[in-house]
């Protein structure tokens, strides 16, 4: 599942490039105003978001279902905030009604890195999923939540 060790925890590795400036970029992820915007896939949008935005801090988010109005929960603990360029923590659903069964803390990191042009290139990566099927779970999740992000930054832009 892994590629450098087939018995270790599957690991999600996806770049993108952002046509917004890394500081807009980085903002859009850690003020809770901007993160309701774009969090969560198309069928999961965030309805509630809660941080605290520094090494030891927790976050929280809750997804909804507009099908269905089911929720789910996620969170974890920030372990690396540097401006503008790192953001790492941990990841874990609150419950066991996701593909993932029992929750276990996997660990995000994203790296933003500024481009000339004003475009940022995001790389990211979540390790310790739990199978192959939670490794494809996520990675639905994450490239709909960042064409989620690409939307809301192009709207950024109309707006100024």
């Amino acid at each position: 599942m892994n590629a450098t060790d087939p018995a270790a925890p599957p690991v999600l590795h996806l770049t993108r490039v952002f046509d917004a400036p890394r500081d807009l970029v980085w903002l859009a992820w850690t003020r809770i105003e901007m993160v309701l915007g774009w969090w969560g896939p198309v069928e999961w949008p965030a309805v509630k978001v809660e941080q605290d935005l520094r090494v030891g801090g927790a976050w929280r988010a809750c997804l909804r279902s507009p099908e269905d109005g089911r929720t789910l929960w996620q969170g974890g603990t920030y372990r690396e905030v540097v401006a503008p360029e790192r953001l790492v923590y941990t990841f874990k659903w609150d419950s066991d009604d996701h593909e993932d069964g029992v929750p276990v803390d996997t660990l995000v990191t994203a790296l933003f890195a500024e481009l000339p042009d004003n475009r940022t290139h995001l790389d990211f990566t979540h390790a310790g999923l739990k199978s192959a099927e939670s490794l494809a779970g996520h990675r639905h999740g994450w490239t709909s939540t960042f064409a989620r992000f690409d939307a809301w930054l192009a709207r950024q832009e109309r707006n100024r």
